[in-house]
């Protein structure tokens, strides 16, 4: 019976089915939130990702994975799509799409960067821009649990402008057992009281959770990014095997 049930969740996740946008929200200049009703989803976890599928009048066929970016707890799902400039699809999610319009979804998918709040903590948190979209899944889902399990955020963006959720994550911050911390890498406003540089050991140490209470850390964004992070977090003696790490390449639209 198990087997059975188990194989019928498989199947769920691996159907193609039509998801209709119902609301728009811009993030940053290039970044758009995209709120999907998607009938019969079969639900996720936060940190999982999913599957888009854009069908051209030509039958032309391009997909795209994005990570979730809404809590499992909500009824709709949420993209949040970057536009790449020269990519194939995110400059019609992220610029094109209205209200109404539907494409294909295939989902949920990933099983190793997820984070449920009966996982426990302390949960360190580090993001490389749109890296940021699955963590605020977990960030979400924590609020909507009401848990106060320790949660560290560590985001990393080139400019103000394009830091994500930046008024939803302040209002989250008010909750005194998460700590938000950002860092800019190519200049900040006067008066900015995050970091200006790149992420390295200090800052992670200086963030915290220090490596002796065992966190989970969940690092996403771009390869080189995400690589120079986990090697920091292993180099200041947190476990390999506690380190979840998501990544995306240059090409990723």
């Amino acid at each position: 019976m198990g087997a059975v049930v188990a194989g019928a969740a498989a199947a769920a996740r691996i159907t193609w089915r039509e998801a209709r946008v119902v609301e728009l929200i811009d993030e940053t200049p290039s970044a758009r939130t995209l709120v999907l009703d998607v009938p019969d989803w079969p639900g996720h976890d936060a940190g999982q990702h999913l599957d888009v599928r854009l069908t051209a009048e030509d039958g032309y066929v391009a997909e795209r994975s994005y990570s979730i970016a809404s809590a499992p707890e909500d009824a709709r799902v949420a993209l949040t799509i970057e536009r790449i400039d020269d990519g194939e699809v995110s400059p019609y999610l992220a610029g094109d799409v209205v209200v109404g319009d539907a494409f294909e979804v295939r989902g949920p998918i990933g099983g190793h960067f997820t984070w449920r709040v009966g996982d426990g903590g302390p949960v360190l948190l580090v993001a490389g821009g749109s890296g940021l979209v699955p963590l605020m899944a977990m960030l979400r889902h924590r609020a909507q649990a009401r848990s106060t399990v320790d949660a560290r955020l560590l985001v990393s963006a080139r400019h103000v402008e394009d830091l994500l959720y930046r008024e939803e994550l302040e209002a989250l911050a008010a909750d005194p057992s998460l700590s938000i911390t950002y860092t800019l890498t190519r200049g900040a406003p006067e008066r900015w009281k995050g970091f200006t540089r790149r992420v390295d050991m200090d800052m992670l140490q200086t963030v915290g959770p220090d490596a002796v209470a065992m966190p989970r850390a969940f690092v996403c964004g771009p390869t080189p990014f995400v690589e120079a992070v986990a090697d920091a977090l292993v180099s200041l003696g947190h476990t390999a095997a506690a380190i979840h790490t998501e990544r995306f390449g240059p090409t990723g639209s």
